[in-house]
């Protein structure tokens, strides 16, 4: 079984834009009670996501690469509205890959770094442009964002 084992943060400052270029990400949620279902273009590659419920900061996830039209149809027909616009920046930074989402849209203004961890007791060196942890507030989720937009709090 898959796992993701993910913190989350806010970001202060723009001292990370110098370490990465960014790509595009379109996705979006379909509706579901007890998982997360994400369908996501990057690039010209689609992506069907299934993720169970947090525990803590640890979830078991499941990915799978799937046409990039049969994702783009997906997110017109099935997904809920606004569809989840944001350019991410992978930046390598000891050996951790932080993943910095710069939201546009309806949730335009959010900046956020994720960095995926070996176990949850890993003990990681926060950059200086790591602001306020988000790990625990359900509004951060992504597929909360595409309900909730930012724009709206």
């Amino acid at each position: 079984m898959g796992q993701e084992i993910e913190r989350k943060f806010l970001v202060q400052g723009d001292t990370w834009r110098s370490l990465a270029v960014g790509q595009v990400y379109r996705q979006g949620y379909l509706p579901t009670e007890d998982c997360t279902v994400r369908v996501r273009v990057v690039g010209k590659t689609g992506f069907l996501t299934i993720k169970g419920p947090n525990v803590g900061i640890s979830r078991a996830e499941f990915e799978y690469e799937i046409p990039a039209q049969d994702a783009l149809d997906m997110m017109d027909a099935l997904c809920v509205t606004p569809l989840i616009e944001k350019m991410r920046y992978r930046v390598q930074l000891n050996e951790l890959t932080w993943e910095v989402d710069e939201f546009m849209g309806d949730n335009a203004g959010l900046i956020m770094a994720e960095v995926e961890l070996e176990n949850e007791r890993q003990i990681i060196d926060l950059p200086e442009w790591i602001g306020e942890e988000v790990s625990d507030d359900p509004r951060y989720f992504n597929s909360s964002l595409a309900k909730y937009p930012f724009s709206q709090w």
